[in-house]
């Protein structure tokens, strides 16, 4: 058997335990481990003995080896951002700002939500908790009112995707990470696609509210003073992104002292408005339990990468995807639609760290390599704008993950947090969202210039 065909039939099997409900992370560093210890006792002819050392070499140094770099240290910072804005309150007010704002429109609290969480997850790198805290804020407004349970609970549940999106983001740092790609760019990248993103889950909102009226009514009887005195209320949350954006982008620091400093930042201001030791200390320990999980993924997947590495998988499937005798998109298509089935069996960072170090390398070969002109590529991008592209791209689909069943985690998260509300519930309340993403996805696909003239603007 090839080393190719070994490969494909580990490939098979990571599959396999995934589905079956193995862990992402275990799993994939088993078949790694397996997959290494194959290359080096078979296919380099080192034997049984020499090949199982090698393996236990390689598995045991990479993990530290590759996760001991300060660009990891986004990830924590960037979830403690979102925990101790929610325990400081500052979520709560966003929330009024944007209900007494745009909460005459059909659906209004329904919009607000959106727009309310596309605020927090700028300053949040993590959907899940965006999902937790708006469950907790936004669905006894909106069932206050009268609203559909299942659509309300749909609108936080997709809502909540935002911020896998909108930078700060936890997994378009894991994607910089896998990809090698540049940290900065990929963060200032999702900034309009994020909005973009939120203005279509608006328009969608806005569309059912008014072509079925018991969904949600509008709320109504907000002066423009009322509606102004909202706004110093959400004011720290602009000012934190703002210290973010300028920081990178100003030169002031790297991305990652930008969210340690934007993590102290939102530290004082949940200081300076009361915060209390329990509620400090729950924001720390659910930072920390979210941190584990993302880096105990990214340790695992990284030893199944180093034995992609040297099977050359990456470099035989996009060699095979370079060589296919039709149109580069309709093989991005393909691409993205096994991306969507993916997503139904996966959770989203998992889906990326296992599927990254074979698509990305194909999508690159697509579009022409990383050292072709625009005007020589197949999708009309340099190597670099197409790793920047790509990335927004694929993390687009993986918001998909996160609201799409059996194993869509946000939904279950709004479940958790609302035990009135069955997760299937929740599943059938964020199904209309799934059509608002794939219309997100075509549109950057389209439009790609929406993802990459802001990092040409600012980003050199």
């Amino acid at each position: 058997m090839t080393t190719i065909e070994t490969s494909f039939l580990l490939a098979g099997l990571l599959i396999l335990l995934v589905v079956i409900g193995v862990r992402v992370a275990f799993a994939t560093a088993l078949i790694g481990f397996i997959g290494l210890f194959t290359v080096f006792a078979f296919d380099k002819g080192q034997g049984w003995e020499r090949g199982l050392t090698t393996a236990v070499r390689i598995a045991g140094q990479v993990p530290h080896s590759k996760t001991s770099t300060h660009v990891l240290g986004l990830i924590p910072t960037f979830i403690l951002i979102g925990y101790l804005a929610y325990y400081a309150g500052l979520t709560k007010a966003l929330f009024e700002a944007a209900k007494r704002w745009v909460g005459w429109l059909p659906g209004g609290l329904g919009v607000a939500t959106v727009f309310a969480t596309a605020g927090f997850a700028a300053v949040s790198g993590a959907s899940v908790a965006t999902s937790a805290v708006f469950a907790r804020i936004a669905i006894p407004e909106m069932l206050k009112l009268g609203y559909d349970k299942r659509f309300a609970a749909g609108v936080v549940a997709a809502g909540g995707t935002l911020a896998s999106l909108i930078p700060p983001s936890a997994i378009l740092v894991i994607y910089a990470i896998i990809t090698e790609s540049s940290v900065g760019q990929l963060l200032l990248a999702g900034f309009l696609p994020g909005a973009v993103s939120a203005v279509i889950y608006g328009g969608l909102v806005i569309t059912l509210a008014k072509t079925r009226k018991h969904l949600g009514p509008p709320v109504t009887g907000f002066t423009w003073a009322e509606r102004f005195q909202t706004l110093p209320g959400a004011f720290p949350i602009m000012f934190v992104v703002a210290i973010i954006i300028f920081c990178i982008y100003g030169g002031w620091g790297t991305p990652t002292e930008a969210g340690a400093l934007g993590a102290f930042v939102v530290l004082v201001m949940a200081l300076w408005r009361g915060m209390r030791w329990s509620q400090l200390r729950g924001a720390l320990m659910e930072s920390a339990k979210l941190t584990v999980m993302i880096f105990t993924m990214i340790w695992g997947v990284l030893i199944y990468v180093r034995y992609l590495g040297f099977a050359d998988l990456p470099g035989a499937f996009a060699s095979w995807v370079a060589g296919l005798e039709q149109p580069p998109m309709l093989t991005l298509l393909l691409i993205l639609s096994a991306y969507v089935v993916l997503g139904m069996f996966m959770d989203a960072i998992g889906m990326l760290i296992l599927t990254l170090p074979v698509t990305f390398p194909a999508v690159i070969a697509l579009n022409g390599g990383m050292g072709v002109s625009a005007a020589d590529s197949a999708l009309g991008m340099t190597g670099p704008e197409c790793a920047v592209w790509f990335g927004i791209i694929v993390v687009k689909m993986a918001e998909l993950c996160l609201i799409t069943p059996p194993i869509g985690l946000n939904c279950f998260v709004v479940a958790g947090v609302r035990p009135d509300i069955s997760v299937q519930d929740v599943f059938r309340g964020a199904s209309p969202f799934f059509i608002a993403d794939v219309l997100t996805v075509a549109v950057l696909i389209a439009f790609p210039g929406i993802v990459l003239w802001l990092p040409a603007q600012l980003g050199g």
